[in-house]
């Protein structure tokens, strides 16, 4: 394992802060984690009676882990915030579950200063959850 302290490398925080631990990071990719609970907040509203992780939480998951790691790498400003610019290529394969560990497998297709392009699988032991590409722009806070 590489990191728990996330906190350190994103600026988002509880309860919206989807990484748990970075396992392992270079200049290819990352794998990280994040086990869902049933205390997290969308599991109240999201099929009460048979609770989901949303989709796009899924997404914003694996787009964090893919920032998480670059951070850790340093490879921009102390400070830089990313924003997500484009979604593509999202397909949802599998739910995921109160209970689950997601491990997300980000691969990192274009970093420059100023955007990153990935694209991640989500993964549920070996069931493949979901998967997408993203693009964020790099940037700091005005």
């Amino acid at each position: 394992m590489v990191t728990e302290n996330i906190e350190a490398l994103l600026p988002h925080r509880k309860p919206f802060l989807f990484v748990d631990r970075i396992i392992s990071c270079d200049e290819k990719g990352s794998v990280s984690e994040r086990k869902f609970t049933e205390d997290d907040f969308f599991f109240k509203g999201h099929f009460p009676e048979y609770p989901v992780v949303p989709g796009v939480i899924l997404v914003e998951t694996m787009a964090q882990a893919g920032g998480s790691a670059l951070s850790y790498q340093k490879k921009f400003e102390e400070g830089c915030l990313f924003f997500l610019g484009t979604v593509d290529k999202v397909k949802f394969r599998n739910q995921v579950r109160p209970g689950d560990t997601v491990r997300m497998e980000v691969v990192n297709l274009r970093v420059t200063s100023h955007m990153v392009k990935q694209s991640g699988k989500a993964y549920v032991g070996e069931t493949l959850c979901a998967e997408a590409e993203w693009m964020c722009l790099v940037g700091k806070a005005n």
